[in-house]
């Protein structure tokens, strides 16, 4: 991974994006860089890489979305990330749960001036009604199997989860592992190479717990 930021341009290359989903994503990051200086949505270093920190790597999960999936909840959005940048490359019923009432308006402001397809729930996870989504996503949030456990209120038979995940990703597997069968699939990330991105399908409490399908590291 280059050390030098990544652009506008770079960043176009690398997710080939339409020209009018590349405005729309330039118009939420202006926006983010300028709430940022008033409240803490994102790291105020990382503004320096917002292509890559935080754009690019939300929008790295948009290639392992199903083409059918048409409704997306994202726990615990903060920004908007990944949630709502999905939202702006076209995934079309997509749902931010953030409770803290100043991220929630910085939402509200992002969906309106992108035009993106997303509803924002400015409240607690566990007070959001349950619904069945096709795809639950997370980054930064909790460790898996809190996540599994906060996610299982949207989960059906067929949804998936894709979860941006750090360093401790094989202590978490392993703690996982004790509780919940899964179907796993792990790819590297495009961003960080100390993290990856979890696919998870199959997923249930289990009391035979454990991996099933591939797994690549």
């Amino acid at each position: 991974m280059s050390s030098a930021p990544l652009g506008i341009g770079g960043f176009a290359k690398l997710a080939n994006v339409s020209r009018e989903t590349l405005e729309r994503l330039a118009k939420y990051v202006e926006l983010l860089t300028s709430w940022n200086r008033r409240i803490n949505l994102v790291g105020r270093n990382t503004l320096g890489d917002v292509w890559r920190r935080h754009i690019l790597d939300s929008a790295q999960l948009f290639p392992l979305i199903p083409r059918e999936a048409r409704r997306l909840v994202d726990l615990g959005s903060g920004a908007g990330l990944p949630g709502l940048v999905l939202a702006i490359m076209g995934v079309p019923d997509v749902h931010l749960i953030e409770s803290d009432g100043r991220k929630a308006a910085f939402l509200r402001e992002a969906v309106r001036i992108t035009e993106a397809p997303a509803t924002i729930h400015a409240r607690r996870i566990d007070r959001v009604p349950a619904f069945i989504a096709d795809v639950v996503t997370a980054r930064a949030l909790a460790p898996l199997p809190e996540l599994l456990a906060i996610s299982e209120r949207f989960l059906g038979p067929d949804s998936l989860c894709l979860f941006l995940k750090g360093r401790m990703v094989d202590e978490e597997l392993t703690e996982t592992l004790k509780t919940w069968h899964i179907r796993l699939d792990r790819r590297p990330s495009l961003t960080d190479p100390s993290g990856c991105i979890l696919r998870l399908e199959a997923i249930a409490r289990d009391p035979r717990p454990g991996i099933v399908g591939p797994s690549v590291s």
